[in-house]
């Protein structure tokens, strides 16, 4: 496993947030944390990030706690996108560069301009290399986010809901270059999401949380009606359209 989170619990000043959370992710898997606001979601993130430390269980990347890393190892390991970036007078390619932080001793390399060079072409990010991310659109920006958590090498990939606030083309893009990305490095990833037809539609498994809880775990495919409902409190039904599950409320 590239990631595993045992009985992961964590508490904002006393109010519980997790409860004993337990999922894994294996190379080249797509996990989708979905739930309803306040579920906890960013909040696991950040325990699986290390940002937070947990109040009980554990937290594994390949096989090391998180917990008994320095701040870069963790880096080495895991790339983190968050839901907002700010943004700099950096040109693209600089920013990307950026990630390449956590293994340089003295300055940047010619390997490491090579790594940043191979990802913004892998990515189809080339074109925009000498532009100024404070020029960009969000998708756009969000994209160069994950280019510079790719350039990191990580083994795992953090996103907390890295479409939001994206037209639906720029979603597309976006979760597009996540799938490529696990597809051909062979890398896991966790995103925390709001839109579930997003979900079914690039994730492999599904961490349903309620109330700091996993109500459910799942394969995206076997993702029925009455769990949306329960973890939701909405009615729905789900059709399947070209052969992708598409949940429609029933109100």
């Amino acid at each position: 496993m590239i990631v595993q989170a045992d009985a992961v619990s964590f508490s904002y000043a006393g109010r519980p947030v997790l409860r004993e959370v337990s999922f894994h992710a294996a190379p080249g898997e797509l996990v989708a944390i979905l739930g309803p606001n306040g579920a906890g979601k960013t909040t696991l993130l950040k325990c699986i990030n290390a940002m937070h430390r947990p109040l009980a269980g554990t937290v594994l990347v390949e096989d090391g706690n998180v917990l008994r890393m320095t701040p870069a190892e963790v880096a080495r390991r895991v790339g983190y996108v968050a839901q907002r970036s700010d943004t700099a007078r950096l040109t693209v390619f600089d920013a990307v560069l950026l990630g390449r932080l956590p293994h340089l001793r003295w300055k940047a390399g010619p390997r490491d301009l090579q790594l940043v060079e191979a990802v913004l072409a892998r990515l189809r990010l080339g074109g925009m290399a000498l532009r100024h991310i404070d020029t960009l659109s969000g998708g756009e920006l969000q994209q160069v986010c994950v280019a510079r958590a790719l350039v990191q090498e990580p083994r795992l990939l953090l996103l907390d809901e890295p479409t939001s606030s994206l037209d639906l083309k720029n979603q597309l893009e976006v979760l597009r270059l996540v799938r490529r990305a696990v597809d051909e490095g062979q890398v896991a990833a966790v995103m925390t999401m709001h839109d579930l037809n997003a979900a079914l539609r690039f994730a492999d498994k599904a961490v349903l949380l309620k109330e700091g809880r996993v109500l459910a775990a799942m394969a995206v495919q076997d993702i029925t009606a009455e769990v949306v409902e329960a973890v939701y409190g909405v009615p729905v039904l789900i059709h399947q359209v070209n052969g992708v599950p598409l949940v429609a409320p029933c109100l």
